[in-house]
C-alpha cells in the first residue's frame, strides 16, 4: 500500500474512532469492536510498531480517544492501548500472574486480556462490571456481594475514576482480597496536580473540561498513592518499570502516555 492510500485511511479510521468515542455507549463499542478489528487489521500489516500482548507487528497503531481521536494507540492486532501494555509487561516481568496459580477477579475487564488471562491454567479468572456485555457477573466495585478474603489478585483498571466514591471502592477491594493479595488499580493521572473532584458537577460538557472525559467524576493527580494508602493497603504498589525499558522499545512498543509511566496498585498482609 503506497503512502498515500495509508494517508487517506489514516483519516478515514481516526474520523470513524472519532465519530463512534462521541456518538454509541460503551457496552456498543465493546460489541462492535471485535469486528472492526477483524476488518481492518490488514491494512496495518508493517514492522513499525510491536505489541507485547498479541505479539503482532504493524506500520503504525490506529487512532483512538474519545470524542477526537489521537495518532497511533490502539493495536488493530488485540485493541490494546498504551496502558494494557505497560501493563501486560509488568504482570509478565514483576508477578507471579502467569506462574502461580491464583484466583483472579477482573473489574471492566479489558479486551486485549480477556481470552488471555481465561486461557491460563494457572488462573481462576472471574470478570465482573455493572454492565459490560462481556463480564462473567454484575457487580457494583463500591458494594462488592463477595466474602472477605475470596481473590489472591483483583484488577480495577479505569474505573475509580467514574465511581462516586473511589474511597468506598478501593476498601472493598482490600476487604475481597486474600492475605497476601494484591490488586492492580490503574486510573488517568494528571501529576501536576493534586486529585480534584466535585460532585456537584454533573453536565457532561464541564465533566470533559474539568475531569478528561464526560463521565468521569473526579481528576486523579500525584497524590494517587495517599489515595490507595489511605484505603487501608498495607503497601502501596508503585512500579517504575517503564523507566527501566529502553527509550527506543519504549517507542516501538507505544507504551504509556504522560500520567500512565507507573504501575498503581496495593498490597494486603
Amino acid at each position: 500500500m503506497n503512502n498515500c492510500c495509508l494517508i487517506e485511511n489514516l483519516i478515514m479510521f481516526n474520523k470513524i474512532i472519532s465519530f463512534a468515542t462521541s456518538k454509541f455507549s460503551r457496552q456498543t463499542l465493546i460489541k462492535l469492536s471485535y469486528t472492526f478489528g477483524f476488518m481492518i487489521r490488514p491494512v496495518f500489516w508493517g514492522n513499525k510498531v510491536e505489541c507485547p500482548v498479541c505479539k503482532r507487528h504493524f506500520r503504525k497503531f490506529l487512532p483512538y480517544g474519545y470524542g477526537t481521536a489521537k495518532d497511533n494507540r490502539l493495536c488493530p492486532g488485540c485493541l490494546s492501548l498504551e496502558r494494557h501494555r505497560l501493563l501486560y509487561l509488568y504482570l509478565k516481568e514483576k508477578t507471579n500472574f502467569f506462574t502461580d496459580n491464583l484466583t483472579v477477579l477482573h473489574f471492566a475487564p479489558e479486551q486485549p486480556f480477556l481470552k488471555r488471562f481465561r486461557k491460563c491454567k494457572n488462573l481462576k479468572y472471574t470478570t465482573a462490571d455493572l454492565d459490560s456485555p462481556i463480564a462473567d457477573i454484575q457487580l457494583d466495585v463500591t458494594k462488592i456481594d463477595l466474602p472477605d478474603n475470596s481473590y489472591d489478585v483483583v484488577i480495577c483498571n479505569h474505573v475509580l475514576e467514574h465511581v462516586t466514591d473511589a474511597n468506598i471502592a478501593m476498601k472493598e477491594i482490600y476487604r475481597i482480597l486474600k492475605p497476601d493479595g494484591w490488586a492492580i488499580m490503574l486510573v488517568p493521572i494528571n501529576p501536576d496536580i493534586d486529585t480534584f473532584e466535585d460532585p456537584s458537577v454533573t453536565d457532561p460538557k464541564e465533566r470533559e473540561r474539568l475531569f478528561g472525559q464526560y463521565d468521569h467524576v473526579r481528576q486523579f493527580g500525584r497524590d494517587y498513592p495517599d489515595y490507595i494508602a489511605k484505603a487501608g493497603f498495607d503497601e502501596v504498589i508503585v512500579d517504575d518499570l517503564y523507566y527501566s525499558i529502553p527509550e527506543k522499545d519504549r517507542e516501538r512498543m507505544k507504551l504509556a502516555r504522560p500520567g500512565e509511566e507507573y504501575i498503581y496498585g496495593g498490597r494486603k498482609k
